[in-house]
Formats: structure tokens, sequence, C-alpha cells
């Protein structure tokens, strides 16, 4: 479910999850073993990247809705463990976002260092509350971190899907390519990085992040058995097995 390519000092990280990159435990653990790994490998920098059209859809909602409250309680755990890696990682993580990307995918791609992402007829935003979810606050501080408190608010509260000009408009994406170019200029965006002074851009990049890092390493701001009773809701399950039908359709 996850590919290694090495370019040079560079890694990319493929979620390879046919056909929408869902995401389930299996690949949450290997995307975030992958990124710690990278800390004892001769690694500067990470790109992580999808499928071209859809990054990744979000967790695999029909997946889930067949699951025990303690696999799903895990899962939760493993996309926790996900953004505290790619947030607290030791090394640049851009985000190659190669088309669609609502709700999971948003989440991966927020935690980066800087999202690259595919013209055209994709969305990308959160829409957890479409689907009776509450947003997590480490991940609402982490959207509020990028866009600004009020857009984060409307983002999340409305439960909006953006295009990817309007996403660049407000910051939630840093740059936009044609789909078969938002690899390369997410690996270009990492050598112009590397090759600054290394110990000035770490020690930097640490300042800059710290806020970040500081949330992620709380426990408390990691409502994990908060979301997993809220899956269970009444009204968050009417809202998933709709979900679920209109996926199967």
């Amino acid at each position: 479910m996850l590919r290694t390519t090495d370019h040079g000092l560079i890694r990319e990280l493929t979620l390879d999850h046919p056909p929408v990159n869902a995401l389930r435990l299996e690949l949450l653990e290997a995307l975030a073993s992958a990124v710690e790994a990278a800390r004892g490998d001769e690694v500067q920098a990470l790109v992580l990247s999808g499928r071209t059209g859809c990054f990744s859809a979000g967790l695999d909602v029909p997946h889930l809705l067949e699951l025990e409250r303690e696999q799903v309680t895990d899962t939760f755990k493993a996309l926790f463990d996900c953004t505290q890696a790619l947030g607290t990682s030791a090394v640049p993580v851009v985000a190659a976002v190669g088309g669609h990307a609502p709700a999971g995918g948003a989440v991966l791609a927020i935690f980066c260092d800087y999202r690259v992402m595919a013209e055209g007829a994709f969305k990308i935003g959160f829409n957890e509350v479409q689907v009776g979810l509450a947003m997590p606050p480490i991940i609402q501080a982490a959207i509020c971190r990028v866009v600004g408190p009020y857009q984060a608010e409307r983002l999340c509260v409305e439960a909006q899907l953006l295009d990817p000009r309007e996403a660049k408009r407000i910051g939630l994406v840093d740059e936009l390519a044609a789909p078969e170019e938002v690899v390369h200029r997410a690996l270009e965006w990492c050598r112009r990085l590397i090759s600054l002074p290394p110990n000035a851009m770490k020690a930097t990049r640490a300042l800059a992040r710290a806020d970040l890092v500081q949330k992620l390493e709380d426990p408390f701001e990691i409502a994990l058995e908060d979301m997993a009773k809220a899956w269970f809701d009444e009204e968050t399950q009417t809202a998933l097995h709709r979900l679920a039908s209109r996926l199967k359709a």
C-alpha cells in the first residue's frame, strides 16, 4: 500500500491503495513507519504523493463500518501517529497532491511543510462534519496554523471542499501545477530547500514549527477516545452509512 522511491537525497513515499488511496490501518501504519525511518537514513527531504487524479479520498469509510470499536480506535490512532510523524519529521516533507484530497487526504497534507496541488477539477478540504464527525482539536489547530483561525472555522464548520485555485488563494496549498508535474515541482522545492546552509535551515525550520510539534506531543490534544465514541454515535453512523451507499453506487 506504500511505495518508496529515492531521488538522490530525497525520498518519495507514494500512497498505493487503489482506486482512491482510502486510508486503512495497514497503510497508515506503513506511512508513519516510513516517515520515522527517514530519521535514521541519509534522507534530507520527503515527498508524500498519491495517484494521479486522487491523492487520497480519506479514511476508508465502507471498510471501517465493518469493524469493531477496538479496530476503529486503532485506525484513528494510526491516523494520529501519521500526523505526528509528518508534523515532527526531522526533515522537510512536501505533499504532492496530484488530485482529490478530501477529509483524511487533506489532513495528511496539512501536516507537511509545503503543498503542491494539481490544477483541474479536483477538490480538497475538511468535510468531516458532513459525515457527523467533529473536528479533532489537533487537526483544527494545524489548519488554523496554515490558513488562519477564521478561514479554518469556515472550512471546518461548513465542511467546505475547495477547488485548487481557491485552495491556493486562501493558503491551504502553496503551489499549483499540471497533474503530471506535481511530483516534479515537489522535488524541485525540496532541492531548493536542502541547498541552503543546512544548520541554519534546520534550526530555523525547527523554530518555525515548534508550536505544531508542542501540540502534537501533548496527549490531551489528541482526542482519540472522543473520536471513537463519536464514530459509533447514531447520528454519525447514519451519515456514514449514507456516504458508504453513495460510494458503492
